[in-house]
Protein backbone atom coordinates (compact mmCIF):
# COMPACT_ATOMS: atom_id res chain seq x y z
CA UNK A 1 0.00 0.00 0.00
CA UNK A 2 1.36 3.40 -1.00
CA UNK A 3 1.35 5.73 1.96
CA UNK A 4 0.71 9.44 1.43
CA UNK A 5 2.91 11.88 3.31
CA UNK A 6 1.48 15.17 4.51
CA UNK A 7 2.67 18.33 2.74
CA UNK A 8 1.76 21.99 2.85
CA UNK A 9 -0.97 23.14 0.49
CA UNK A 10 -1.08 26.26 -1.67
CA UNK A 11 -2.96 29.09 0.01
CA UNK A 12 -3.31 32.88 -0.12
CA UNK A 13 -4.31 35.28 2.61
CA UNK A 14 -8.08 35.43 2.53
CA UNK A 15 -8.30 39.19 3.04
CA UNK A 16 -6.19 39.81 -0.07
CA UNK A 17 -8.46 37.64 -2.16
CA UNK A 18 -11.49 39.28 -0.55
CA UNK A 19 -10.39 42.56 -2.11
CA UNK A 20 -10.10 40.79 -5.47
CA UNK A 21 -13.55 39.28 -5.04
CA UNK A 22 -15.17 42.60 -4.17
CA UNK A 23 -13.40 44.22 -7.13
CA UNK A 24 -14.88 41.61 -9.46
CA UNK A 25 -18.32 42.24 -8.00
CA UNK A 26 -17.93 46.00 -8.41
CA UNK A 27 -16.70 45.60 -11.98
CA UNK A 28 -19.64 43.32 -12.80
CA UNK A 29 -22.10 45.83 -11.34
CA UNK A 30 -20.51 48.69 -13.26
CA UNK A 31 -20.64 46.83 -16.58
CA UNK A 32 -24.23 45.82 -15.91
CA UNK A 33 -25.13 49.41 -15.18
CA UNK A 34 -23.50 50.51 -18.46
CA UNK A 35 -25.46 47.91 -20.38
CA UNK A 36 -28.86 48.84 -18.90
CA UNK A 37 -28.27 52.58 -19.30
CA UNK A 38 -27.47 52.08 -22.99
CA UNK A 39 -30.51 49.97 -23.83
CA UNK A 40 -32.45 52.91 -25.28
CA UNK A 41 -29.46 54.32 -27.12
CA UNK A 42 -27.64 51.24 -28.47
CA UNK A 43 -27.23 47.61 -27.51
CA UNK A 44 -23.88 47.48 -25.66
CA UNK A 45 -23.43 43.69 -25.71
CA UNK A 46 -19.79 43.99 -24.69
CA UNK A 47 -20.73 45.45 -21.33
CA UNK A 48 -23.22 42.65 -20.76
CA UNK A 49 -20.62 39.97 -21.55
CA UNK A 50 -18.09 41.57 -19.21
CA UNK A 51 -20.70 41.86 -16.46
CA UNK A 52 -21.64 38.18 -16.74
CA UNK A 53 -18.02 36.99 -16.87
CA UNK A 54 -17.00 39.15 -13.93
CA UNK A 55 -19.92 37.84 -11.88
CA UNK A 56 -19.04 34.21 -12.73
CA UNK A 57 -15.43 34.80 -11.67
CA UNK A 58 -16.74 36.44 -8.50
CA UNK A 59 -18.72 33.30 -7.64
CA UNK A 60 -15.73 31.06 -8.41
CA UNK A 61 -13.35 33.13 -6.28
CA UNK A 62 -15.84 33.20 -3.41
CA UNK A 63 -15.94 29.41 -3.24
CA UNK A 64 -12.22 29.33 -2.42
CA UNK A 65 -12.49 31.04 0.98
CA UNK A 66 -12.19 29.00 4.16
CA UNK A 67 -11.14 29.39 7.76
CA UNK A 68 -8.94 27.18 9.94
CA UNK A 69 -9.53 27.14 13.67
CA UNK A 70 -6.65 26.72 16.17
CA UNK A 71 -5.53 23.07 16.38
CA UNK A 72 -7.52 22.23 13.28
CA UNK A 73 -6.34 21.42 9.75
CA UNK A 74 -7.87 21.29 6.28
CA UNK A 75 -6.89 18.52 3.87
CA UNK A 76 -7.30 19.61 0.23
CA UNK A 77 -8.24 17.22 -2.57
CA UNK A 78 -8.36 18.42 -6.20
CA UNK A 79 -10.25 16.06 -8.53
CA UNK A 80 -9.29 13.00 -6.50
CA UNK A 81 -5.67 14.00 -5.91
CA UNK A 82 -4.25 15.06 -2.58
CA UNK A 83 -2.74 18.55 -2.98
CA UNK A 84 -1.76 19.38 0.58
CA UNK A 85 -2.83 20.34 4.08
CA UNK A 86 -3.38 23.77 5.66
CA UNK A 87 -2.45 23.79 9.36
CA UNK A 88 -2.07 27.56 9.94
CA UNK A 89 -5.14 28.99 11.63
CA UNK A 90 -6.80 32.03 10.08
CA UNK A 91 -8.73 33.16 6.99
CA UNK A 92 -7.38 31.69 3.74
CA UNK A 93 -8.10 31.24 0.06
CA UNK A 94 -7.11 28.31 -2.10
CA UNK A 95 -8.09 26.52 -5.28
CA UNK A 96 -11.88 26.93 -5.32
CA UNK A 97 -12.37 23.53 -6.97
CA UNK A 98 -10.53 21.65 -4.21
CA UNK A 99 -12.54 19.70 -1.66
CA UNK A 100 -11.63 20.46 1.95
CA UNK A 101 -11.72 17.82 4.72
CA UNK A 102 -11.42 19.04 8.30
CA UNK A 103 -9.18 17.14 10.72
CA UNK A 104 -8.80 17.92 14.41
CA UNK A 105 -5.22 18.18 15.71
CA UNK A 106 -6.28 18.43 19.34
CA UNK A 107 -5.18 15.96 21.99
CA UNK A 108 -7.97 13.50 22.68
CA UNK A 109 -8.71 10.74 25.19
CA UNK A 110 -10.02 7.31 24.34
CA UNK A 111 -11.48 5.43 27.30
CA UNK A 112 -11.88 1.80 26.29
CA UNK A 113 -14.67 -0.46 27.39
CA UNK A 114 -13.93 -2.96 30.15
CA UNK A 115 -12.74 -6.06 28.30
CA UNK A 116 -12.82 -9.62 29.58
CA UNK A 117 -9.56 -11.35 28.60
CA UNK A 118 -7.17 -14.03 29.83
CA UNK A 119 -3.84 -13.09 31.38
CA UNK A 120 -0.54 -14.90 30.81
CA UNK A 121 -1.54 -17.68 33.22
CA UNK A 122 -4.94 -18.14 31.63
CA UNK A 123 -6.90 -16.47 34.42
CA UNK A 124 -9.95 -14.51 33.21
CA UNK A 125 -9.61 -10.83 34.10
CA UNK A 126 -11.37 -7.55 33.38
CA UNK A 127 -9.19 -4.78 31.99
CA UNK A 128 -9.69 -1.30 30.56
CA UNK A 129 -7.35 1.51 29.51
CA UNK A 130 -7.21 5.23 28.74
CA UNK A 131 -5.16 6.28 25.72
CA UNK A 132 -4.22 9.91 25.03
CA UNK A 133 -3.66 10.41 21.29
CA UNK A 134 -3.30 13.06 18.61
CA UNK A 135 -3.30 13.19 14.80
CA UNK A 136 0.17 14.18 13.56
CA UNK A 137 -0.15 13.27 9.85
CA UNK A 138 -3.46 14.43 8.40
CA UNK A 139 -2.87 12.81 5.00
CA UNK A 140 -2.50 9.34 6.53
CA UNK A 141 -5.46 9.89 8.83
CA UNK A 142 -7.74 10.72 5.88
CA UNK A 143 -6.43 8.50 3.07
CA UNK A 144 -4.75 5.46 4.65
CA UNK A 145 -7.70 4.34 6.79
CA UNK A 146 -11.45 4.58 6.30
CA UNK A 147 -12.29 6.22 9.64
CA UNK A 148 -9.32 7.06 11.83
CA UNK A 149 -11.41 7.51 14.99
CA UNK A 150 -12.96 4.05 14.62
CA UNK A 151 -9.51 2.72 13.71
CA UNK A 152 -8.15 4.06 17.01
CA UNK A 153 -10.94 2.40 18.98
CA UNK A 154 -10.47 -1.03 17.39
CA UNK A 155 -6.68 -1.02 17.55
CA UNK A 156 -6.57 0.12 21.19
CA UNK A 157 -8.84 -2.72 22.26
CA UNK A 158 -6.75 -5.18 20.23
CA UNK A 159 -3.56 -3.87 21.87
CA UNK A 160 -5.09 -4.26 25.34
CA UNK A 161 -5.92 -7.90 24.64
CA UNK A 162 -2.42 -8.56 23.32
CA UNK A 163 -0.83 -6.86 26.34
CA UNK A 164 -2.92 -8.78 28.88
CA UNK A 165 -1.83 -12.09 27.37
CA UNK A 166 1.85 -11.24 27.96
CA UNK A 167 1.64 -10.49 31.70
CA UNK A 168 0.11 -12.31 34.67
CA UNK A 169 -2.39 -10.44 36.80
CA UNK A 170 -0.22 -10.97 39.85
CA UNK A 171 3.24 -12.49 40.23
CA UNK A 172 6.00 -13.19 42.66
CA UNK A 173 8.29 -10.37 43.77
CA UNK A 174 10.70 -9.33 41.02
CA UNK A 175 8.47 -10.49 38.14
CA UNK A 176 6.48 -8.04 36.03
CA UNK A 177 2.71 -8.22 36.42
CA UNK A 178 -0.34 -6.18 35.49
CA UNK A 179 -1.07 -5.25 39.10
CA UNK A 180 2.44 -4.96 40.47
CA UNK A 181 4.21 -3.11 37.63
CA UNK A 182 1.91 -0.26 36.52
CA UNK A 183 4.64 1.94 35.02
CA UNK A 184 6.26 -0.84 32.99
CA UNK A 185 2.88 -2.08 31.79
CA UNK A 186 1.85 1.46 30.80
CA UNK A 187 5.01 1.88 28.70
CA UNK A 188 4.46 -1.49 27.05
CA UNK A 189 0.83 -0.58 26.31
CA UNK A 190 1.84 2.77 24.77
CA UNK A 191 4.38 1.06 22.52
CA UNK A 192 1.89 -1.62 21.52
CA UNK A 193 -0.78 0.93 20.62
CA UNK A 194 1.70 3.20 18.80
CA UNK A 195 2.87 0.35 16.57
CA UNK A 196 -0.70 -0.24 15.51
CA UNK A 197 -1.71 3.39 15.01
CA UNK A 198 1.31 4.79 13.15
CA UNK A 199 -0.24 3.73 9.84
CA UNK A 200 -3.08 6.18 10.51
CA UNK A 201 -0.79 9.12 11.31
CA UNK A 202 -1.71 9.02 15.01
CA UNK A 203 0.72 9.63 17.86
CA UNK A 204 0.13 8.03 21.26
CA UNK A 205 1.03 10.49 24.02
CA UNK A 206 0.19 8.31 27.01
CA UNK A 207 -1.54 5.04 27.80
CA UNK A 208 -2.63 3.81 31.24
CA UNK A 209 -4.60 0.90 32.66
CA UNK A 210 -7.80 2.39 34.06
CA UNK A 211 -9.55 -0.77 35.26
CA UNK A 212 -8.07 -4.07 36.40
CA UNK A 213 -9.84 -6.87 38.28
CA UNK A 214 -10.35 -10.59 38.25
CA UNK A 215 -13.45 -11.79 36.43
CA UNK A 216 -16.43 -12.28 38.78
CA UNK A 217 -16.39 -16.08 38.46
CA UNK A 218 -12.92 -16.37 40.03
CA UNK A 219 -12.77 -13.17 42.04
CA UNK A 220 -13.60 -14.79 45.40
CA UNK A 221 -11.16 -17.67 44.89
CA UNK A 222 -8.35 -15.32 43.88
CA UNK A 223 -9.12 -13.06 46.84
CA UNK A 224 -8.69 -16.00 49.20
CA UNK A 225 -5.47 -16.87 47.43
CA UNK A 226 -4.15 -13.34 47.87
CA UNK A 227 -5.13 -13.40 51.53
CA UNK A 228 -3.34 -16.71 52.01
CA UNK A 229 -0.23 -15.36 50.30
CA UNK A 230 -0.32 -12.30 52.54
CA UNK A 231 -0.65 -14.48 55.67
CA UNK A 232 2.25 -16.68 54.57
CA UNK A 233 4.43 -13.66 53.85
CA UNK A 234 3.58 -12.17 57.25
CA UNK A 235 4.31 -15.45 59.04
CA UNK A 236 7.63 -15.79 57.21
CA UNK A 237 8.61 -12.29 58.30
CA UNK A 238 7.59 -12.98 61.91
CA UNK A 239 9.54 -16.25 62.05
CA UNK A 240 12.66 -14.70 60.54
CA UNK A 241 12.53 -11.87 63.06
CA UNK A 242 11.88 -14.27 65.97
CA UNK A 243 14.84 -16.48 65.03
CA UNK A 244 17.08 -13.44 64.94
CA UNK A 245 15.87 -12.25 68.33
CA UNK A 246 16.37 -15.69 69.91
CA UNK A 247 19.87 -15.93 68.48
CA UNK A 248 20.74 -12.49 69.82
CA UNK A 249 19.35 -13.41 73.25
CA UNK A 250 21.46 -16.59 73.49
CA UNK A 251 24.58 -14.83 72.28
CA UNK A 252 24.03 -12.02 74.79
CA UNK A 253 23.57 -14.43 77.71
CA UNK A 254 26.74 -16.32 76.84
CA UNK A 255 28.76 -13.16 76.26
CA UNK A 256 27.75 -11.59 79.58
CA UNK A 257 28.02 -14.89 81.49
CA UNK A 258 24.62 -14.29 82.99
CA UNK A 259 23.78 -17.98 83.21
CA UNK A 260 25.32 -21.20 81.96
CA UNK A 261 22.92 -23.16 79.80
CA UNK A 262 23.40 -26.70 78.58
CA UNK A 263 21.96 -27.88 75.25
CA UNK A 264 18.73 -29.12 76.84
CA UNK A 265 18.07 -25.78 78.58
CA UNK A 266 18.95 -23.88 75.41
CA UNK A 267 16.40 -25.95 73.50
CA UNK A 268 13.76 -25.25 76.14
CA UNK A 269 14.56 -21.53 76.10
CA UNK A 270 14.42 -21.40 72.30
CA UNK A 271 11.07 -23.20 72.36
CA UNK A 272 9.61 -20.79 74.92
CA UNK A 273 10.90 -17.68 73.12
CA UNK A 274 9.62 -18.85 69.75
CA UNK A 275 6.17 -19.52 71.21
CA UNK A 276 6.08 -16.07 72.78
CA UNK A 277 7.42 -14.21 69.71
CA UNK A 278 5.37 -15.98 67.03
CA UNK A 279 2.11 -16.41 68.89
CA UNK A 280 -0.92 -14.41 67.81
CA UNK A 281 -1.96 -13.66 71.40
CA UNK A 282 -0.06 -12.24 74.34
CA UNK A 283 1.81 -14.84 76.35
CA UNK A 284 0.59 -15.80 79.85
CA UNK A 285 3.75 -16.95 81.65
CA UNK A 286 3.66 -19.46 84.53
CA UNK A 287 6.11 -18.52 87.29
CA UNK A 288 7.87 -21.35 89.13
CA UNK A 289 8.01 -20.26 92.78
CA UNK A 290 9.85 -23.36 94.00
CA UNK A 291 8.94 -26.79 95.33
CA UNK A 292 6.80 -27.31 98.47
CA UNK A 293 7.92 -30.19 100.67
CA UNK A 294 5.71 -31.62 103.34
Amino acid sequence: MRQIQEREAFKINGFVMLVVSLSLLAFSAWQGWRYFTSLYVRNDWGSLVWAVLAFIFFLIVNSGFFTVQPNQAKVLVFFGKYVGTVRDDGFWWTNPFALRHEVSLRVRNFNSDVLKVNDKLGNPIEIGAVVVWQVVDTARAIFDVDDYEEFVRVQVETAIRALASRYPYDAEEGELSLRGSPDEVARALAEEVQDRLKIAGVKVIEARISHLAYAPEIAQAMLRRQQAQAVIAARRLIVDAAVGMVQQALEHLERENVVALDEEKKAAMVNNLMVVLTGEHSASPIINAGTLYG
